[in-house]
């Protein structure tokens, strides 16, 4: 029995899982998947959004604007890669211009600080690639970018070093509740909690209506990118957006943290929700419109593509707290753009929620909100680097030549607290597979060490889970 089952291993979960593990309250972290960050969370745009967009008033302006403001320090708390960049939202007609007021006036409502409109002289001297065509720009500079996925990890780390349980490859099939509990039928046996945190994304609604709450529509919108080599990821150095419309933000163009540039996303609502797959004609439109704001990019430096599906909500709003038909259930459902700057401020304002459910809770006399900073050989000195072989010869064999990935990285993201179980695992941990030749010449070598960590058979190791094996025996 679970004081609290969280559903959902995506940024919403994690940060929450993180938030609540403070409390001496036994809690799991269940997901479907093999791994932490495995839908919206590890294909989206990293951006961090300053708080302009959301409808004034709303929990999502409010949840936006508050989780910028955390992003700084909870990103350095948990070493994740952060940068306070800015963001620009390019006009290119008067009508657009007249737009950007309406953000401009919207944004200041919603408390966000430092907003201002440049004209075209002062856009293009502060982003000289940008298109001539471009008339003014909304400034934010309290906009900045992550990666989301690390941000993810990292909180799942903390919040298993802190006790939680974390329990993967667990789909919830059915959910029964009576007076005391809820029963969540799954994958993995059942599972017993006095509550339960739907953060299953896309499939919230769903879970919702196991639990006996209708009340959910989620829709999935579907959005394809381009991820540029390193090369040309200096381009543009804030994130460019064009001006929003129903449908969202819009193709952006914009640096990560690691050096790329990101383009995209489209925006296309579909009813299935496990369709990731890229499309010629979504590709072409994300080529289309990201050269009328950066004519210079140019996908043949594209390194991969890839597709996310953001959690719509009819309302195009967060719906959080408990629900009205369960009152053992707790919605953190239609969390899309910005849910990935608002998640701090979704888990403190769910922390807030399970605070009041249980008045008697105390905190940990040794919580520890702070995950220890991972090796990362690419970014030391040759006097770090030599000192750290001293220590341990696996740091000194580079297994990924393109990001200067070594052996004892890929070794630490196995042994990490909720750490690498396949091959994405340690993609998304270390970089490992990140580079241009996406893999080809260190990928064999990853799941080498991965069969050795995990004591298993190299026919065991899987890409991302699942019947996703790498290699299999014809023999049998």
């Amino acid at each position: 029995m679970y004081d609290i089952a969280i559903v959902g291993a995506g940024v919403t979960g994690a940060m929450t899982a993180r938030a609540l593990s403070k409390y001496n309250l036994k809690i799991a972290l269940l997901e479907k998947c093999n791994d932490v960050a495995m839908g919206a969370t590890k294909a989206n745009s990293g951006i961090v959004h300053a708080g302009f967009d959301a409808a004034e008033g709303s929990l999502m302006a409010k949840m936006n604007v508050k989780g910028c403001a955390m992003m700084p320090e909870t990103t350095k708390k948990l070493n994740v890669p952060y940068k306070n960049n800015g963001s620009l939202v390019v006009a290119f007609s008067q009508e657009e211009d007249e737009h950007l007021k309406s953000l401009l006036a919207r944004g200041k409502a919603n408390g966000v600080p430092e907003l201002k409109i440049l004209s075209k002289e002062e856009l293009l001297k502060l982003e000289p690639n940008l298109s001539n065509e471009a008339t003014s720009a909304l400034y934010a500079p309290t906009a900045g970018i992550v990666c989301p996925y690390e941000l993810t990890i990292a909180a799942a780390e903390c919040a298993v070093s802190n006790g939680v349980e974390f329990i993967r490859n667990c789909e919830v099939k059915a959910v029964n509740t009576d007076a005391e509990k809820i029963t969540l039928e799954t994958t993995q046996g059942a599972i017993e909690a006095k509550y339960v945190i739907n953060a299953a994304g896309v499939f919230s609604d769903d879970l919702a209506r196991m639990a006996g709450d209708d009340t959910i529509s989620i829709t999935a919108r579907k959005g394809e990118y381009f991820m540029l080599d390193r090369s040309v990821g200096d381009t543009v150095k804030h994130t460019i957006f064009q001006c929003p419309s129903k449908m969202g933000k819009g193709i952006l163009v914009s640096p990560t943290v690691d050096g790329n540039l990101i383009v995209g996303p489209t925006a296309e609502d579909i009813d299935d929700k496990s369709n990731v797959a890229t499309t010629n004609s979504g590709l072409n439109d994300v080529r289309k419109y990201a050269v009328k704001s950066v004519p210079s990019v140019n996908t043949r430096n594209a390194i991969t593509s890839f597709t996310g599906l953001r959690a719509h909500a009819a309302a195009h709003e967060f719906i959080i707290g408990i629900s009205e038909k369960n009152s053992r259930l707790i919605n953190a459902a239609g969390i899309e753009s910005p849910g990935l700057t608002s998640a701090p401020a979704i888990a403190e304002y769910i922390e807030d929620i399970v605070k009041r459910i249980f008045p008697d809770a105390t905190v940990k006399a040794d919580y520890d909100d702070t995950r220890k900073a991972p090796v990362r050989f690419r970014h030391m000195t040759d006097e770090e680097r030599a000192e750290l072989i001293k220590k341990n010869s696996a740091y000194g064999r580079i297994i990924c030549r393109c990001e200067t990935i070594t052996e004892g990285e890929i070794i630490d993201a196995i042994k990490a607290p909720a750490g690498a179980r396949d091959v994405d695992g340690v993609k998304r941990r270390t970089r490992a597979g990140m580079g241009r030749c996406q893999g080809g010449f260190c990928g064999s070598k990853v799941v080498e060490i991965l069969a050795r960590e995990l004591g298993c058979s190299i026919n065991e190791i899987t890409k991302f889970g699942g019947n996703s094996n790498i290699l299999f025996d014809k023999t049998k």
